[in-house]
């Protein structure tokens, strides 16, 4: 399932010029906002333009990072992954130009080729992106019927855990809640009401809480990796989404560090002979 989407601005969203927004702009932007597709934008427009477009037009809430004044998308592509926990087979990148399908291609993702871009089909056909599509409307038809993945999430869970960089702030266990959204080997429909082809989510929480109790770590950064990674060794999940939260500013709601994990998928013997 494509779960990211990263695009480019003109040719892709906004016209060459900026001034408009292509058709279905918006309702491409809140399908993925419903369906909580995750939208960055990586293009070569420079910072205050894209600004002042794109707050002008009204879709600035709808990036949740813009990587924009970029002159090497394909080095940057990589760093987007990486900065944001990105899986690369559950990405794509979105443009209307050849580079952008070399850029996809070389940051291996997915490459979706749009027609409302520079280049011409017979172009774009010529570089073979995985998808072209007409337009954003043929674009959401095709994630519409994408088969979803099945979930367990669990919102919000409390834990008290002894995190700051701050020695001082370390010496007493706070309050910080976890949002964790695990990927069962099974698929639900084969689980056969049996809990023990599924994930216990009571005992995931119950994990949860002895495992942090039992650390002391300056960042919720490094707490956040090091609770994915257990439960991916400790349940039967081919993924975890976590995103933790600590209440530590008083002029914020929270701050949060989000990661992404996979299972590694196992590599065949002949493959790994060559």
């Amino acid at each position: 399932m494509l779960r990211n989407l990263i695009v480019d601005w003109s040719g892709t969203l906004a016209d060459e010029s900026g001034l408009q927004l292509l058709p279905l702009a918006v309702e491409f932007l809140r399908f993925c906002q419903v369906t909580r597709r995750r939208v960055f934008l990586l293009s070569t427009i420079k910072e205050a333009d894209f600004l002042e477009q794109s707050g002008r037009l009204g879709v600035a809430h709808f990036f949740e990072r813009a990587y924009v004044g970029v002159s090497d998308t394909r080095e940057r592509l990589g760093k987007i992954l990486n900065d944001n926990g990105l899986v690369a087979i559950e990405t794509a990148f979105i443009g209307g130009m050849v580079h952008d399908v070399e850029t996809a291609r070389h940051g291996g993702v997915m490459s979706i080729a749009m027609l409302t871009g520079f280049d011409s089909c017979e172009k774009l056909s010529r570089a073979h992106p995985d998808v072209m599509v007409r337009d954003l409307g043929e674009l959401r038809k095709l994630l519409e019927t994408a088969p979803p993945n099945d979930e367990i999430r669990i919102e919000e869970l409390e834990l008290m855990a002894r995190v700051g960089v701050q020695v001082e702030e370390r010496a007493q266990p706070q309050r910080l809640t976890v949002s964790v959204t695990l990927q069962p080997h099974n698929r639900f429909g084969d689980v056969a009401d049996d809990l023990s082809r599924t994930i216990d989510y009571a005992a995931v929480c119950d994990d949860l809480r002895h495992f942090v109790s039992g650390r002391e770590d300056k960042l919720i950064e490094t707490l956040a990796n090091k609770m994915a990674e257990h439960l991916l060794r400790r349940f039967a999940a081919r993924r975890v989404e976590l995103e933790l939260r600590k209440f530590v500013l008083p002029e914020t709601r929270y701050v949060a560090a989000r990661v992404t994990r996979e299972m590694p998928r196992k590599t065949s013997t002949t493959a790994a002979k060559d």
